[in-house]
């Protein structure tokens, strides 16, 4: 195989410092040390990977390499189906960059996705606005058509007064 350092792809300076301090720790423990050569090997397979494919390969991981056989973690089985179509460019490409992949083989594993709170400040109304809108549930008509604006104005009013 290709000697290779560990150096995931797009980091920041805080991430690089964070990796540094993760191969300290695990430099500085027997055990642990033993998992630095497989760990250099994914990250550098994993490099290789996202640079054959860099627009499909965003999202994906590699799971396993043994045997000559590389399996890949896709997280939908439409992204599955696209990248299947790319597998003799994804093998061609890791063949000509020294690793031995006979077969590759795609694992669907949905994950969790994050969810960004959407939980915003609620809005509030200064005063010349609460006073024009009473002004205009005032001023207008009382006819059957003006009844749904002057209840939903009065409500909006309400609740703006609430939060003060």
């Amino acid at each position: 195989m290709r000697p290779s350092s560990f150096i995931p792809f797009k980091q920041s300076t805080t991430s690089q410092k964070n990796a540094k301090g993760a191969a300290e720790f695990l430099r500085s423990h027997d055990k642990m040390a033993a998992l630095l050569p497989s760990i250099n090997r994914m990250a550098a397979l994993q490099k290789d990977c996202a640079a054959a494919l860099p627009a499909m390969f965003i999202h994906c991981a590699v799971l396993q390499f043994e045997a000559d056989q590389l399996v890949l973690s896709i997280p939908n089985a439409a992204l599955a189906a696209r990248l299947k179509q790319q597998l003799p460019k994804l093998q061609d490409e890791l063949l000509q960059r020294g690793w031995q992949v006979n077969s590759i083989r795609l694992k669907v594993q949905v994950s969790k996705t994050l969810v960004k709170s959407t939980a915003s400040t609620p809005l509030v109304l200064p005063s010349q606005a609460l006073s024009a809108f009473a002004e205009l549930s005032t001023t207008l008509e009382d006819s059957p058509r003006n009844q749904a604006l002057k209840a939903a104005v009065a409500l909006m009013m309400q609740r703006h007064r609430r939060a003060e």
